[in-house]
């Protein structure tokens, strides 16, 4: 199994954003090595993948509702969908691909539901693996999202969510090495660490907290969790792709930018967002079935400076 990469949470923020000029998107130069956006010659993902969700305890059907129509989303049609959308912040990471290949096509796939918790309410990372391997693992993605009474080993302490790899099953005397991610709902385990600025974070300014814009704090931080390691296990997926830092804990296309949501972003704030008029909710970009999201901003790979979806 391929080394895991986690997700950093808000803490981060303060240690990758505080020692930029706050009126400036993140520029990694060559005056600052250790920074350095690189890609390490490894494969990407390519082609048509589908996007596998296996739900690990209770979920509501909206809840379920925000994060499928987020995976929709992200092909949806520029016509149907207002801007900014969902679809063209996915865009962006069309960069990061530099010889002709088959196109990404990423598409919601199956969806398994493991309500009775058959590992128990405490999960190991090597169980996180195995609920992920109950999906399809043929050009695939397996996200295993766990719920607001599930605790996971690392949750909240270290990390909000994970990507990484592992061997599959065996089809026709050959085995495939899936993709997979991990991502939890903190809401009421640690919101201000995974869910801001839906909630106030326990370190930094203490600026109010942003309404959420699908009225849910814990699955509306689960979509800015899974946005983020989606575009880092496309971009990064074996832990030879596109990261700065060391390969054992990396920063990616969406990590790298930790909380930085709109322009002029700096430490307690998100950065300039829209707000939707009715509920107060902010946003950056729209969805399928009138939903509205927050996504992180994505490094620019020809640039190493972190792109908003709002310009």
């Amino acid at each position: 199994m391929a080394s895991l990469t986690s997700l950093s949470f808000f803490l981060t923020l303060f240690l990758a954003v505080s020692i930029l000029p706050l009126s400036s998107p993140r520029k990694l130069t060559e005056s600052e090595p250790q920074l350095k956006f690189q890609y390490h010659r490894g494969p990407l993902l390519t082609g048509k993948i589908s996007v596998n969700l296996i739900w690990y305890g209770n979920f509501k059907p909206s809840q379920k509702a925000i994060v499928t129509d987020f995976i929709t989303s992200l092909s949806s049609p520029k016509p149907l969908t207002a801007q900014p959308s969902v679809a063209t912040w996915w865009k962006a990471t069309e960069k990061y691909y530099q010889t002709p290949s088959p196109k990404l096509a990423l598409s919601l796939g199956s969806q398994i539901l493991d309500e009775n918790y058959s590992f128990g309410k405490s999960l190991t990372t090597d169980q996180i693996v195995k609920l992920a391997s109950k999906g399809p693992q043929r050009n695939a993605i397996n996200v295993v999202l766990t719920s607001a009474d599930v605790a996971v080993e690392g949750f909240c302490s270290s990390r909000c969510g994970t990507h990484g790899s592992s061997m599959g099953a065996r089809v026709n005397g050959k085995r495939y090495k899936f993709a997979y991610i991990w991502v939890g709902n903190s809401e009421t385990q640690c919101p201000g660490q995974c869910a801001w600025p839906f909630h106030q974070p326990i370190y930094g300014p203490q600026n109010p907290a942003l309404v959420a814009p699908n009225n849910d704090v814990g699955v509306d931080g689960m979509v800015i969790n899974v946005a983020s390691l989606l575009a880092g296990t496309v971009t990064n997926p074996f832990g030879n792709g596109y990261f700065q830092g060391p390969k054992e804990a990396p920063l990616e296309a969406a990590s790298a930018c930790t909380g930085v949501y709109g322009k002029g972003a700096y430490p307690g704030y998100a950065g300039n967002l829209l707000v939707d008029p009715t509920t107060g909710a902010s946003y950056n970009a729209n969805g399928v079935n009138g939903r509205k999201y927050l996504l992180p901003a994505l490094v620019d790979p020809k640039t190493s400076a972190c792109s908003t979806i709002i310009v």
